[in-house]
C-alpha cells in the first residue's frame, strides 16, 4: 500500500512549465466553484421554508453551477451502478434472468414515481438540512441516467470479440484484471457516448427533478430546472430564452472540459491497430499532455493502478494446490428458474388482487387500451427515428471531424426540455385546429430519439479502420457496403439505443400526451396522459395502475422483441 501513495521521482522533480501555469488557474477555479456549490447544498432547511427563485438573468450562473453539480454527482453514482449491474448481468446467467427484466421495469417507471418514493426517506435522513432535498433531486436525475449506461455496458460486455476472450484466457487474467484490462476498455467508446446521452437525459427531466412536491409543499431548489418551472408558471418567454442560453453555455462548458478530453483519450481503446482518420481531438487534453505536473500525476496514478492489478493476479507456480472454485449443484439453475416463476406469479396475483379490490376490472381494461395506443405511438416513432438517424449517425461516426462539430449540438438538442416547446405547440395546434392525438405524438420522441443517434455514432466510430480498407479493396460500394459492413457493425449499438429510446419514450409520454400553457391544455388519448391526469387529481390507486400497466408493456416488448434482436446481435458479432 505504501508504494501506491509514494510520489514518483517524476512528480517530485518535475519543474512547472508554461502549460502548468496556464492550467493552474482553470483547475483552481473549478475546485473553488465545486466547493462553493457543495457548501450551498448543505445548509439549514425546514420543510415549508420558501426557497425563492428569481427570474433575473444575473442569478443564472449560480443556478447553472448548482444544476451541473447535481448532474455530475448523479452521473458518478450512475457510473458505479452501471459497472456493478453490467458485470453481474453479463457474467452470471442466473443474475441476468432477474436483472434485465428489472432494468426494463426501472427504465419504464416515470421519474415522478421514483421521486414520490425517495423524497420522504431522504428528508428524514438529513433532518433540518437542505441536503436531504438535494439528495432526492440527485436521485431523480440518477433515474434518468443510470439505465442507459448500464444497458450500454451490458451490451458491450456481451459482444466482446471471441479472439479477445481467447487472449484473456491464454494470459490467465483474473476476473478483476479481465474487467479492467479487456471488458471496460472495449466498452469505453460506447460508454462515453452514453454518458453524454445520460447527461442530456438529466437535462430533459430537470424540471421534474428540481421542482419537488412533498407533503403538500412545493420545493424549488436553486437551479435551471426550477428557473424554467417558474418561467412557465409566469408565462415569461424572455426568461425561457435566458434559460435556453444558460443551458447551451453549460453544455458547451462540460463538453469542452470533460467529455471532449475523455473521447480523445478513449481513442487508445479502439479495437484496431491504427486510428486512420478517426482520431478525436481535444485542446484541453493536448494542454494536459504538455503539462509536466499533470503528466507526472498521470504516471503516478498509472503506476498505482498497475500495482492494484498485481494484487488480483491469477498465478500458479506449481508449488501449491490450485484454487478450487465453489461449484453450484446441477439442480440450482432449474431451482432459480422456479423461484423466478413463483415470484412473477405472486406479483401478478397481487396485481390482480389490487385491481379487483381498488380500481375494478373495467378501469384496468380501459388503461390497457390506453397503453396499446401509446405502444403504437412509441413503435411508430422509434421506427421513423431509426430510418432517419441510423444512416446519418453512421455517416457522422465515420467522420470524426464532423462528429466533433455536431457533438455539442446533439447534446443540446437531446437536453432540450420538451416543456419549453409547450408555448409553440399549444399555439400551433389551437390556431390550425390540429388533432392532439396525432400532432402531440412527436413530443414523445423529441428527447429520446438521440439515444439512437449517440449509440449508433459510438458504434460507427469503433468500426476498425482495417475493416473499412478491406471493404474498399474488395470493391464493396453503395448498398452492398452498408448491408455487409456498416449495418452489421452498428447493429448491437442500434439495439441498445432503440431499447433506451423506447423506454424513454414511454416515460416522456407523461409530458407529451398532456400539454398545458397557462389556462390552455391539450390532451391526447394514451397511458401517459392518464397517469398525468391521475397525478394531478391525487388518485394514487390509478397512478399505481397506470405505472404498473406501463411496466408490463415495456417488459413484454423487451422480452419478445428487443431481446430477440439482442440475441441476433450477439450471434452475428
Amino acid at each position: 500500500m505504501a508504494l501506491l501513495f509514494t510520489p514518483s521521482p517524476g512528480l517530485r522533480d518535475a519543474a512547472p512549465n508554461r502549460w502548468d501555469w496556464i492550467l493552474l488557474p482553470l483547475v483552481l477555479a473549478l475546485l473553488v466553484l465545486a466547493a462553493y456549490g457543495a457548501m450551498q447544498m448543505s445548509r439549514p432547511f425546514v420543510v415549508g421554508q420558501a426557497l425563492p427563485i428569481s427570474l433575473d438573468p444575473v442569478y443564472l450562473p449560480y443556478y447553472l453551477l448548482r444544476t451541473i453539480l447535481r448532474m455530475f454527482t448523479a452521473l458518478g453514482f450512475s457510473l458505479l451502478f452501471a459497472f456493478v449491474f453490467a458485470a453481474l448481468a453479463a457474467k452470471y446467467r442466473a443474475a441476468e434472468k432477474a436483472m434485465i427484466p428489472l432494468l426494463d421495469v426501472l427504465q419504464s417507471v416515470p421519474i415522478l414515481g421514483f421521486q414520490a418514493i425517495a423524497i420522504a426517506p431522504f428528508i428524514a435522513l438529513f433532518p433540518g438540512n437542505l441536503l436531504g432535498v438535494e439528495c432526492a433531486a440527485i436521485f431523480a436525475i440518477f433515474t434518468s441516467q443510470a439505465w442507459n449506461m448500464a444497458l450500454s455496458l451490458y451490451q458491450s460486455f456481451r459482444t466482446v470479440p471471441p479472439e479477445l476472450n481467447e487472449a484473456a484466457r491464454i494470459f490467465r487474467l483474473s476476473a478483476w484484471q479481465r474487467f479492467w484490462r479487456l471488458e471496460l476498455p472495449f466498452a469505453m467508446p460506447g460508454l462515453l457516448w452514453n454518458m453524454m446521452m445520460s447527461m442530456s437525459g438529466g437535462w430533459f427531466f430537470l424540471v421534474a427533478a428540481e421542482a419537488i412536491s412533498v407533503a403538500g409543499q412545493d420545493i424549488k431548489l436553486p437551479g435551471i430546472g426550477s428557473y424554467i418551472a417558474v418561467a412557465i408558471d409566469q408565462r415569461n418567454l424572455g426568461a425561457i430564452a435566458w434559460a435556453i442560453g444558460a443551458m447551451l453555455a453549460g453544455i458547451l462548458l462540460y463538453d469542452q472540459l470533460f467529455f471532449r478530453p475523455l473521447l480523445a483519450w478513449a481513442d487508445r481503446f479502439r479495437f484496431e491497430d491504427t486510428q486512420g482518420d478517426t482520431a478525436q481531438r481535444s485542446w484541453l487534453l493536448d494542454w494536459a499532455r504538455r503539462s509536466r505536473w499533470l503528466s507526472a500525476i498521470g504516471e503516478w496514478l498509472a503506476n498505482g493502478f498497475q500495482q492494484a492489478m498485481g494484487w488480483f493476479a491469477q498465478r500458479h507456480d506449481g508449488t501449491v494446490a490450485k484454487r478450487q472454485w465453489v461449484r453450484l449443484p446441477s439442480w440450482w439453475p432449474r431451482a432459480w428458474d422456479v423461484i423466478l416463476v413463483l415470484a412473477c406469479a405472486f406479483a401478478f396475483f397481487r396485481l390482480g388482487l389490487f385491481v379487483h379490490q381498488d380500481v375494478g376490472w373495467g378501469e384496468a381494461l380501459h388503461v390497457v387500451g390506453l397503453g396499446l395506443i401509446t405502444l403504437c405511438r412509441v413503435m411508430l416513432l422509434i421506427g421513423l427515428a431509426s430510418l432517419v438517424w441510423v444512416p446519418l449517425s453512421i455517416w457522422i461516426g465515420l467522420r470524426p471531424r464532423y462528429s466533433q462539430k455536431v457533438q455539442a449540438l446533439a447534446q443540446f438538442l437531446a437536453a432540450f426540455p420538451v416543456n419549453l416547446l409547450f408555448p409553440l405547440v399549444v399555439l400551433a395546434l389551437v390556431h390550425f385546429q390540429l388533432n392532439p392525438n396525432i400532432w402531440l405524438s412527436p413530443l414523445m420522441v423529441f428527447g429520446t430519439q438521440w439515444y439512437i443517434l449517440f449509440n449508433v455514432v459510438a458504434g460507427a466510430a469503433t468500426i476498425p479502420y482495417e475493416l473499412r480498407l478491406a471493404a474498399d479493396n474488395l470493391g464493396l460500394r453503395g448498398w452492398l457496403k452498408w448491408k455487409r459492413v456498416y449495418l452489421p457493425a452498428v447493429f448491437p449499438s442500434f439495439v441498445t439505443g432503440a431499447i433506451t429510446a423506447g423506454g424513454g419514450s414511454w416515460n416522456a409520454s407523461i409530458v407529451a400526451e398532456y400539454v398545458s400553457w397557462g389556462d390552455t391544455s391539450l390532451v391526447a388519448n394514451g397511458l401517459g396522459s392518464y397517469i398525468k391526469q391521475m397525478t394531478d387529481a391525487g388518485d394514487f390507486h390509478r397512478i399505481a395502475l397506470g405505472i404498473g400497466v406501463m411496466c408490463i408493456y415495456v417488459m413484454l416488448l423487451n422480452r419478445f422483441f428487443w431481446r430477440r434482436l439482442y440475441l441476433l446481435a450477439e450471434n452475428r458479432r
